[in-house]
């Protein structure tokens, strides 16, 4: 390596050290360091935009939804509802648990988007069975996708 490459890498270095208020001296602490950092401000927004949302969003107080943080959200369309779903981590199958949880309803999958890569987004558009008995409501259908997380994340917590 070039001194003039080590010299920007050493900047660098220094400018995240003190980004992240780090004490550190050598490159892998500081790094260490600074992914805390960066995990400490994940958790201030998540706690942030709890507050900002109330419980008209999703988040509720169980200590298992606490542990992973999510929004899930359910509005009434003229035939079915828009789910949407965000967490903040991958989770391998959780897409299979809520589809499961559609179809224990009567809701068909309409339309989706879905993003399993570096966090969970869900976007669906799930109507009724025809012939399905019509007494569900977005309260269900947010209900039974909070289950269907608590479920998976149950399963996940004992693997």
């Amino acid at each position: 390596m070039s001194s003039r490459k080590r010299a920007s890498l050493y900047e660098k270095l220094q400018r995240l050290r003190t980004a992240t208020n780090s004490t550190a001296v050598n490159k892998t602490s500081i790094i260490v360091d600074a992914s805390r950092y960066i995990e400490n401000l994940k958790e201030k927004v998540e706690r942030l935009n709890q507050e900002i949302s109330g419980t008209s969003s999703s988040l509720s107080s169980s200590s298992t939804e606490n542990q992973l943080p999510m929004q899930v959200t359910v509005e009434s369309l003229e035939k079915g509802f828009l789910i949407n779903v965000s967490l903040e981590k991958s989770c391998p199958g959780l897409l299979i648990s809520i589809l499961e949880a559609f179809e224990d309803l009567g809701l068909d999958v309409l339309n989706a988007r879905v993003s399993c890569a570096e966090n969970f987004q869900l976007e669906a558009i799930g109507g009724e069975n025809e012939g399905e008995d019509h007494g569900i409501n977005a309260q269900v259908v947010k209900q039974a996708v909070l289950q269907a997380i608590r479920n998976w994340t149950e399963n996940n917590e004992q693997g």
